[in-house]
């Protein structure tokens, strides 16, 4: 344990949707601000002492695309794309903070560590069915959680290959690869961990035009995820925060 807050890094330009994400977050992980801190990485570069004021990153999904075209990129996603990198490698060679990077954050840690990210694995938005690998059983923070369990997504992207080394912790049959390991402090989800399906409709609402899904299905889309259960992942957040936040 450590006395160090964490820090969770906002990639959301939507300032709304940034600030229920940075909730959920802290919600499912049963923190309080103090414990969780917040930086706005679409407005704010990263502080060049951030790797020695927190103890761990937390990264939230984004309507930005690794696998954008670089000539479609803005500015602001190429530099918030390379600060993100930079807590990658950070955190990767287990010698400072820890991270988990979720939903467009697995793309960064992906393509920053040696592995592939493509459009071939999307994914519908609402409720899938998670399997956990046989690594998973002994890993500190996915070992506690159930074998099968669900979880909510929505992204247009997937990891195709993992980095080298990467310890492969879930999967389904939509996406191959919904959570990784490198080394012992980085971690990367595919699923999102954090919404309650009521957080997860109204985030829809908010990218409702976004092509994620038909803006006519949002009705019975929202009825599916508000009738799903997602105890589990939110567990894997609280052990996140157990090992690797401040006490």
């Amino acid at each position: 344990m450590t006395t160090a807050p964490l820090l969770y890094v906002c990639v959301r330009p939507q300032l709304g949707a940034a600030a229920a994400e940075y909730e959920s977050f802290r919600a499912a992980m049963r923190v309080d601000e103090s414990r969780l801190a917040r930086h706005d990485l679409v407005r704010e570069p990263l502080p060049d002492d951030v790797f020695e004021r927190y103890a761990g990153f937390l990264i939230g999904g984004s309507p930005f695309n690794v696998t954008d075209p670089e000539s479609t990129k803005t500015d602001a996603q190429r530099r918030l794309e390379a600060d993100l990198a930079r807590i990658a490698e950070a955190t990767a060679d287990g010698g400072g903070p820890a991270s988990l990077f979720t939903c467009y954050g697995i793309g960064i840690a992906t393509r920053t560590l040696g592995g592939t990210v493509s459009r071939a694995f999307p994914e519908d938005t609402g409720p899938v069915a998670v399997e956990l690998t046989a690594d998973a059983a002994s890993d500190p923070l996915f070992g506690a959680l159930a074998h099968r369990f669900t979880a909510l997504t929505a992204h247009k992207e997937g990891t195709e290959s993992p980095p080298p080394g990467a310890v492969l912790l879930a999967r389904n049959d939509g996406c191959p690869i919904q959570a990784y390991r490198v080394g012992d402090r980085l971690y990367a989800t595919q699923f999102h961990p954090e919404p309650t399906t009521k957080a997860f409709t109204e985030r829809m609402a908010a990218y409702r035009d976004d092509g994620y899904f038909d803006s006519a299905d949002y009705d019975a889309i929202a009825g599916r995820v508000l009738a799903a259960s997602v105890s589990q992942p939110a567990r894997l957040l609280r052990a996140f925060a157990e090992r690797f936040g401040p006490a």
